[in-house]
């Protein structure tokens, strides 16, 4: 790990004079790759002795490509293919000056997605519910491909990856129950799996997460700086596991494992992190998360040559529970501020961008504590309607749970109207009021009170107002808890019952500063 500002020197001077002069590939192109297709345009990119001349030409698949010739400079080559229809396999072939060449094989053209966050991005395949099966589908999948980044730091931007766990590979049941926080990520795999389904063409994945992460270490300075949080640094973790390190410090993730892989062409992020600032930088959230996604869209976008979109997809799931009976608003704040306080995603603040919910995907007995809900799949399918709708344009796929469209209040109940039908259960308190005796916006320190379901039609709910009955009404919020409910067990979803409602919080008489 580049925790020493001289080492991490020598490893930045190391990828800029190419080992050396070795002629070779970038640490993350390999055997059995996905590189991204049209209408995009790939990037290769490699090391080499400076001013030789480099070509590049595929062969083996139903189109060949040659790139036009480029010069090495400061020991860097780099090639942008032509636009390449999914497909494949081809070999991938670099020649130095004709002397010398080096070839991957078995190389497909598809979507590239990259997935990132802590721990429950980290969390394997084989620490999934009915892991056996889902291990067992690994070879029923050979064109979704998998990559994997070693867990490196440093203090400044490195030019490529120090390390990589999982090279490009055909995934396997091994490669994909690695050991339990090691390879390969369910949430992605399974995402990617459900793609490919709908797509019926390759899906690359990379993955790069490390657990117990705040957002700060995967955020660039100039992410940082837009929040106010370049001076606020060193997160100190409740527990240190091997898996984690004591303290984190800002951009330490951003600088070895994300940094070297702008180069590459992608065609979206999904991610899931947040956990880690329910305590640390808590209400920052609401700027520091879209803004690391703006500074990933821009710093892709112009590493790739203009390749990658500038507003590419982003999914991202808002986090499940903690603590059952816990009265801590860390969980649910952190809940609201994932989605720039909107309360849904895509929103106006957040565009281009997908939420799966996972408040109802609790699990109390994991045996890998209750943070770890062994339900990913459910997790990776709700990711994958909200990239079939908004990256895919997919008409007719519903990816977002029911939100409220409209809210009336009068002296006995609320009516909430949503943005769709509902499937509803009773609930003494999964509706809760603020109570004020002052037309003042409500908080965490306000009086909240229960406010039990009524009755509701189609797509309407009325909750009663009796416990608020001497004072005004002055907020509503909807499973405003760490654990809101049991398991696939909340009282609003879709009418069809897939898609659970997020949480809310609305104020009648909101901040006007």
């Amino acid at each position: 790990m580049c925790l020493n500002i001289f080492l991490c020197f020598l490893t930045i001077l190391g990828s800029l004079y190419a080992y050396g002069g070795r002629f070779q590939f970038a640490s993350y192109y390999g055997d059995h790759m996905v590189l991204q297709k049209a209408p995009e345009r790939a990037v290769l990119w490699g090391y080499g002795p400076d001013n030789a001349e480099v070509t590049v030409f595929l062969s083996g698949g139903p189109v060949t490509n040659n790139a036009p010739a480029v010069s090495v400079a400061a020991g860097i080559w780099r090639v942008t293919l032509v636009p390449m229809e999914a497909g494949g396999p081809y070999n991938v072939t670099a020649v130095l000056q004709n002397n010398h060449s080096i070839t991957l094989t078995d190389v497909l053209f598809g979507d590239v997605w990259l997935c990132g966050g802590q721990s429950n991005m980290a969390f394997t395949t084989s620490q999934v519910f009915n892991a056996s099966e889902e291990l067992a589908l690994a070879s029923k999948f050979p064109q979704v491909r998998i990559f994997m980044a070693a867990l490196e730091q440093s203090d400044t931007e490195l030019t490529d990856l120090a390390g990589v766990e999982v090279p490009w590979s055909v995934p396997t049941a091994k490669l994909l129950g690695g050991g339990d926080f090691k390879h390969y990520s369910a949430v992605c795999w399974m995402f990617g799996r459900h793609l490919y389904k709908v797509l019926k063409y390759p899906i690359g994945l990379v993955t790069s997460c490390w657990g117990g992460t705040p957002v700060e270490a995967w955020s660039s300075p100039r992410a940082l700086q837009h929040c106010d949080l370049d001076r606020i640094n060193g997160f100190p973790m409740p527990y240190t596991p091997s898996m984690y390190l004591s303290v984190w410090t800002n951009s330490l993730l951003w600088n070895a494992m994300i940094h070297p892989l702008l180069n590459m062409t992608i065609k979206g992020a999904i991610w899931y992190q947040g956990e880690a600032n329910t305590d640390y930088n808590q209400k920052k959230y609401s700027c520091s998360f879209p803004s690391m996604i703006d500074d990933w869209r821009m710093a892709f976008h112009q590493s790739s040559g203009g390749q990658t979109a500038p507003d590419f997809p982003f999914g991202f799931v808002q986090v499940s529970t903690y603590r059952k009976a816990s009265l801590s608003e860390g969980f649910p704040n952190i809940r609201w501020h994932q989605t720039a306080d909107y309360g849904f995603a895509p929103n106006l603040r957040m565009k281009n961008t997908f939420m799966a919910v996972a408040m109802d995907l609790g699990d109390e007995m994991s045996p890998f504590g209750s943070i770890h809900p062994r339900d990913k799949q459910d997790v990776a399918y709700r990711l994958s309607l909200g990239a079939r709708a908004v990256a895919y344009g997919e008409e007719g796929v519903s990816f977002q749970g029911p939100f409220p469209s409209r809210v009336l209040v009068n002296d006995q109940y609320i009516n909430v109207t949503y943005d769709q039908r509902v499937s509803v259960t009773q609930s003494k308190d999964i509706f809760q009021i603020c109570c004020s005796v002052v037309r003042v916006p409500c908080d965490s320190l306000s009086l909240w009170v229960p406010a039990p379901i009524m009755q509701w039609g189609l797509s309407a709910i009325q909750v009663s107002t009796n416990y608020c009955s001497l004072n005004h009404v002055a907020g509503l919020r909807y499973a405003w808890r760490d654990w809101p409910c049991d398991f696939k067990a909340c009282p609003v979803y879709s009418a069809d019952g897939v898609l659970p409602a997020p949480p809310f919080t609305l104020n009648r008489w909101p901040d006007k500063r």
